[in-house]
């Protein structure tokens, strides 16, 4: 059985105390939480920095979603297309906990070879939610 993350069981336990019923996330709340674990409050400059850097696998975040993720990506490698990331551009984007997780878990290893810290994800949500029409 694969263990889940302690944001996951976080968040899994915030909804539950919402009122026992799923409900969506916002990118807020969900930024929130990120900071909450980290202990520390998110940096929007990290996270640009972060998500614009190529790191040891030779790629970006930006290599996929785009320098500023305000619009469609294309991933890398398979030329399949990507939504926007940033929440005011696609309103389904961190609204569901175990979604933002799974990518948070995937992307990051493609990116720095190893999962990503509340601290990362909460620097580059930050950084994403600065980002307005």
């Amino acid at each position: 059985m694969k263990r889940l993350s302690p944001i996951t069981l976080a968040l899994a336990g915030a909804l539950a105390l919402a009122g026992g019923a799923a409900r969506a996330l916002t990118a807020t709340e969900l930024l929130g939480h990120y900071a909450q674990q980290a202990g520390a409050p998110a940096a929007a400059a990290r996270g640009q920095a972060l998500f614009t850097t190529v790191h040891g696998r030779d790629w970006s975040c930006a290599s996929c979603h785009g320098a500023t993720p305000t619009q469609t990506g294309k991933h890398a490698s398979t030329g399949k297309p990507i939504g926007a990331l940033a929440p005011a551009f696609n309103a389904e984007r961190f609204t569901d906990a175990a979604k933002v997780e799974k990518w948070f878990r995937r992307n990051c290893n493609d990116v720095l070879g190893r999962e990503c810290a509340a601290a990362e994800k909460a620097d580059v949500l930050a950084w994403l939610m600065t980002l307005k029409p």
